[in-house]
C-alpha cells in the first residue's frame, strides 16, 4: 500500500471465534484474509477486548437478565454478551493465524468495568482513549483499512471514531463479519460509516494487486 496508510486489525481473538464464548458468525474466515492483508501493509496495528471478570458488559454480573438485553450501564444504554474476552485468558488471544510479529502495537480496550469500550480509539463514553489515534499520527497514517469482528459493533464504532479523528477511512467488509443480533445490523453499520465520510473496499482488490 501506498505511504500514509496502515491496516487496523479490529478484535481477532479466540472468543469471537467459532467455538468461542460470543461466536461471530463466519468469524474464521477473516484470519487467512486478514493474514494475506498484513503483507501488504508497511503499518498494522490491532486492538482486543481485554475485560475484567467484573466488566458491567456482561449478563452474568447483572441478576435476572440475559444476553441480549439491554440495560442502563452508568447513563448509556449497553446491550449485555456473554463473558468474554477475559484479560489472561486464552479467549482473549488474538487467533492463532493472525501473525504477530507483523503487529506494531495492540491496543487493548474494555479495561475499565464500568463502560463498554466497541472501538479501537475510545471507549463508548468517550471519556479515555487507547492512545491509537495518537499513535497513526506519530507515524504519519493518513489513511486507515479496518477490517475484523465484528462489522455492527467494534468494526463499526472503530471506522466512525477513525473518521472523527480525521483519518480517511476505508471498511473492508469480506475481511469482517458482523453478528446480527438484529437482522440487517451489518448493512446499517456499513450505511453509517459511508453516511458519515467513510468508504467500503475489498481486501479481494487489494491483494490482487
Amino acid at each position: 500500500m501506498r505511504p500514509g496508510s496502515a491496516l487496523l486489525i479490529v478484535d481477532v481473538q479466540n472468543d469471537f471465534l467459532p467455538g468461542g464464548a460470543l461466536p461471530v458468525p463466519e468469524g474464521d474466515q477473516v484470519v487467512p484474509i486478514i493474514r494475506s492483508l498484513q503483507d501488504k501493509f508497511d503499518l498494522v496495528v490491532a486492538c482486543q477486548d481485554w475485560h475484567p471478570p467484573d466488566h458491567g458488559s456482561f449478563a452474568a454480573n447483572h441478576p435476572g437478565t440475559a444476553v441480549g438485553d439491554t440495560i442502563l450501564l452508568h447513563g448509556l444504554p449497553q446491550t449485555l454478551w456473554p463473558v468474554h474476552c477475559v484479560a489472561e485468558t486464552r479467549g482473549a488471544e488474538l487467533a492463532e493465524g493472525i501473525d504477530r510479529s507483523q503487529i506494531q502495537q495492540i491496543f487493548r480496550k474494555g479495561t475499565d468495568p464500568k463502560v463498554d469500550s466497541y472501538g479501537a480509539f475510545y471507549d463508548n463514553e468517550r471519556l479515555h482513549s487507547t492512545g491509537l489515534a495518537d499513535f497513526l499520527r506519530s507515524r504519519n497514517v493518513q489513511e486507515l483499512y479496518i477490517a475484523g469482528l465484528a462489522t455492527d459493533y467494534c468494526v463499526r464504532f472503530s471506522a466512525l471514531d477513525s473518521l472523527s479523528e480525521g483519518f480517511s477511512t476505508i471498511v473492508l467488509a469480506d475481511a469482517s463479519r458482523g453478528i446480527e443480533l438484529h437482522s440487517g445490523d451489518v448493512e446499517r453499520a456499513l450505511a453509517a460509516i459511508v453516511q458519515a465520510g467513510g468508504r467500503t473496499g475489498s481486501a479481494a482488490d487489494i491483494l490482487s494487486s
